[in-house]
């Protein structure tokens, strides 16, 4: 690979972050809303940044440690999307679909951590 971009993972976060922009447009106008779309639009963001950083460290554990905090975000941006469901800003099947994407996304994480791991 010559390129973070050519990383599934990062691929797959950067398609969520796209999806994670367009539910947070349709949120209400509150105050609470703009508290949270700042702070998902945050944690979607810092998975495929910090995936993007360990990967031009190009060093096993240097890139492990940043994978850990990109999956790290992976989790916040899971936590924030419990919240919204129960604030009632998206549908239960928008839900499900940003749920099974964090998962993804977590796995593979998991996975390249181990691969790092296990040399």
């Amino acid at each position: 690979m010559k390129d973070f971009r050519d990383l599934n993972v990062w691929q797959n976060g950067m398609q969520l972050f796209d999806d994670v922009v367009k539910d947070v447009e349709c949120f209400p106008r509150s105050e609470i809303a703009k508290v949270i779309t700042n702070q998902i639009l945050r944690s979607v963001s810092s998975i495929t940044a910090n995936i993007a950083e360990g990967y031009g460290r190009r060093k096993g554990k240097e890139f492990e440690h940043y994978l850990y905090i990109a999956r790290g975000s992976a989790n916040e941006t899971m936590d924030w999307y419990e919240k919204i469901k129960r604030l009632g800003f998206l549908s239960e099947e928008k839900y499900r679909e940003r749920q099974r994407a964090c998962e993804t996304i977590r796995a593979m994480l998991s996975a390249m951590i181990t691969n790092i791991e296990q040399k």
